[in-house]
């Protein structure tokens, strides 16, 4: 059976491959086998599709009514792509958080993907500033990635490549006016981290998140890759000149589900300190 390339991947494939037949074309005139190995083939390939992902966007826009699940948070509500929690209210200036890299479980004929990320905005605003983890799966393999995104390009920025399950992570975002410090830290692989400072005079800050979410694309909501867990540690908010942890401020408990309903993602209660949790994976979509 052929194997068919999901539609995301479609447009920066034709350029990658362009890309790879005309090293191929530059080998053989040189006399030499340079040929890409297939692993490194598809590692280019799941690298240059995560271009044309959406994260941490127009959450508000995909809620859907709620089933009466028991609430761990303030108030309970569902989305097709978040899992995590929320504080809403006004003026946030820092939020961060810890996790250790989950692994995946990868389909060969599944592309699936999820993301691990902190921000501010994104929940009830259309800009965003956030920050986290990639896992994608593709042909299999697990690519993981840390990354950033900024509003008003709204365009994910893949930093570091050599994430892997059980990384050591932190994230956060931290305003100071209109200029936002966004940093990743990897401690067991170190060239994924980073920090970059942007500017945005028209972000919202009425919102910080800790969130895994089902990112999406031209075509909709991607499947939600198979991440079995992930816990959130160590998670820190500041709202004007008020710093506490996720309990402090109005916090909401998102439950990702399908379009009918079922489970995608289910968060479970905030520890006892108010300032982490898990995610437990249900379904693919």
């Amino acid at each position: 059976m052929a194997h068919r390339l999901p539609r995301f991947l479609l447009y920066p494939l034709a350029a990658l491959l362009a890309a790879l037949g005309l090293l191929a074309g530059f080998g053989s005139a040189a006399g030499a086998s340079t040929h890409p190995s297939p692993a490194a083939q598809a590692a280019a390939l799941a690298r240059a599709a995560i271009g044309q992902l959406v994260i941490g966007q127009h959450a508000t826009d995909q809620r859907v009514p709620g089933t009466g699940r028991q609430v761990n948070g303030l108030t309970s509500v569902e989305s097709t792509n978040w899992s995590g929690y929320a504080d809403t209210g006004s003026s946030f200036a820092q939020v961060a958080g810890s996790w250790t890299e989950p692994s995946a479980s990868c389909s060969s004929r599944t592309e699936s993907l999820a993301a691990f990320w902190v921000g501010i905005d994104g929940y009830s605003s259309d800009s965003v500033e956030q920050d986290g983890t990639l896992i994608e799966c593709y042909r299999g393999a697990a690519y993981q990635y840390t990354w950033w995104e900024m509003y008003p390009a709204n365009d994910i920025q893949v930093v570091g490549s050599t994430l892997a399950a059980g990384d050591a992570i932190t994230a956060s975002v931290v305003r100071s006016g209109t200029s936002y410090t966004l940093a990743v830290t990897d401690t067991t692989h170190t060239a994924d981290s980073f920090s970059t400072t942007q500017t945005c005079s028209r972000c919202a800050n009425s919102s910080a998140e800790w969130i895994a979410e089902a990112p999406s694309g031209s075509g909709g909501i991607y499947p939600l890759a198979d991440f079995s867990s992930w816990s959130d540690s160590g998670s820190t908010v500041t709202e004007g000149t008020t710093a506490g942890v996720i309990s402090s401020f109005t916090d909401d408990e998102i439950t990702m589900v399908d379009n009918s309903g079922a489970v995608k993602a289910l968060p479970g209660a905030l520890n006892s300190s108010g300032n982490g949790f898990s995610v437990t994976w249900e379904r693919a979509s």
